[in-house]
């Protein structure tokens, strides 16, 4: 059998791959599927609700950048310990009690808007603990997927994910601009609940497999070095890892702290420009994730990585330099296309390449990288107050283009890949 160490070491070797969507077949995984991609809706209506919030009460991008930053805080904070958490806690058990702290926090805050209360901190707050239940929740979610499905399977059911992913940042903005106009953002916060407690039955309806009895041998600290020291020996995850940060550091900033400013200061719009800014990103995503699953096929998987970031890049240049929204959406939607390419194509190997046994603990370590948004939404929201929307989203998407570059002429770890690589490894 093969060493799941030896990652780096290991020839390249044909395996048969079954259909794209064969991890449908699968109950478990089409419960798991159904609930993550509910719960992505609900946090793009927050995402929505809090940033037209946020500029709405004080006209800045820097205050936007601060809301992520906050939860930049809470992510970061928690994420070094979230994997161990989620190699010792029964998955049920921690999946259901992630879903009712969001329950009850999102409740909270949507009674207090409706009462009338305005003030900014009860948004840091929530943002705050909402942060801290995401640093749990999201590697916990990428986990199970390798969980309840076989490794033959993993590359579909990611861009499965993925895919619902993207389908709720096309219709979440769409729906939280609208909701903004029909219930107000309180209102907005108990739909978000509302979104919970139906998760709440899809976790019930998953049948997880028995779990091994020896999780909590290690203590936590321990078990946290296990996983860092994986990541810093092992050439092929380590680099994954690295391109990894890419799209928090200089792409997923443009999405999440620009889009309102433009929106209101550059096409001279409401909540309803906004919606359509991130819908068109996430319908370009959608078509990126099926596209995705139906490239399953292709075996160059670090050559089409590479190529995928470099035409998100380019589509963002072109969008920065839109004259119209009619020009803007399309190339929005094209960014969200090569976007979902790249994340799915990045996000398989990197899990493919971690052995089960460290998995958790693993995955939280990639997951510090989602702390980086923030850091570069306040960049971007500093950059937009001092340079311009458009100014800032061209420096940040050609650093982007340039990494590509320099990674495809550079690093033969990343560009020679091969899927059957990632899937022989382990097996």
């Amino acid at each position: 059998m093969t060493n799941p160490h030896s990652s780096d070491t290991d020839p390249p070797t044909d395996v048969k791959r079954p259909g794209a969507f064969a991890a449908l077949q699968r109950a478990n995984f089409r419960w798991l599927l159904l609930g993550t991609t509910l719960s992505n809706g609900a946090q793009w209506i927050q995402q929505v609700t809090l940033s037209w919030l946020i500029y709405e009460l004080t006209g800045s991008g820097t205050m936007l950048g601060s809301l992520n930053l906050v939860r930049s805080v809470a992510t970061l904070g928690l994420a070094t310990i979230a994997g161990v958490i989620i190699d010792r806690v029964a998955r049920r058990t921690l999946m259901s009690a992630v879903n009712a702290w969001l329950f009850v926090i999102s409740t909270a805050l949507g009674l207090a808007l409706l009462s009338g209360f305005t003030a900014l901190w009860p948004l840091f707050v929530f943002t705050f603990l909402g942060g801290l239940a995401q640093a749990i929740d999201l590697p916990l979610r990428q986990t199970v997927v390798f969980v309840l499905v076989p490794r033959a399977l993993a590359s579909g059911a990611v861009a499965l994910v993925q895919t619902g992913w993207a389908l709720m940042r096309s219709l979440g903005p769409a729906l939280g601009g609208m909701l903004i106009l029909w219930l107000g953002p309180g209102g907005n916060f108990l739909v978000q609940a509302g979104a919970y407690a139906l998760i709440t039955f899809t976790i019930l309806r998953i049948r997880f497999p028995a779990e091994p009895s020896t999780k909590a041998q290690s203590s936590v600290r321990g078990a946290f070095r296990e996983g860092l020291q994986y990541v810093l020996t092992q050439r092929r995850t380590r680099a994954f890892l690295l391109m990894g940060w890419v799209l928090p550091l200089f792409i997923i900033p443009i999405f999440a702290a620009l889009p309102p400013i433009y929106a209101k200061d550059v096409f001279q719009g409401g909540p309803q420009v906004l919606g359509a800014l991130l819908s068109a990103v996430g319908v370009g995503g959608v078509a990126g994730g099926f596209a995705t699953a139906a490239l399953d096929h292709v075996e160059r998987r670090g050559v089409l990585q590479l190529t995928a970031l470099l035409l998100l890049s380019l589509s963002l240049i072109g969008f920065a330099l839109s004259p119209n929204l009619l020009i803007a959406l399309p190339l929005l939607a094209l960014a969200g296309f090569f976007e979902m390419i790249y994340l799915t194509t990045n996000q398989t190997l990197l899990q493919l390449s971690i052995p089960d046994e460290l998995r958790g603990r693993v995955t939280g370590i990639v997951t510090l990288s989602s702390g980086l948004i923030p850091v570069g939404s306040l960049i971007a929201g500093i950059g937009a107050d001092l340079i311009g929307p458009r100014a800032i989203t061209l420096a940040l998407a050609g650093v982007a283009l340039l990494i590509a570059i320099v990674v495809a002429a550079a690093s033969p770890t990343i560009r020679d890949y091969r899927m059957s690589e990632a899937l022989a490894t382990g097996a």
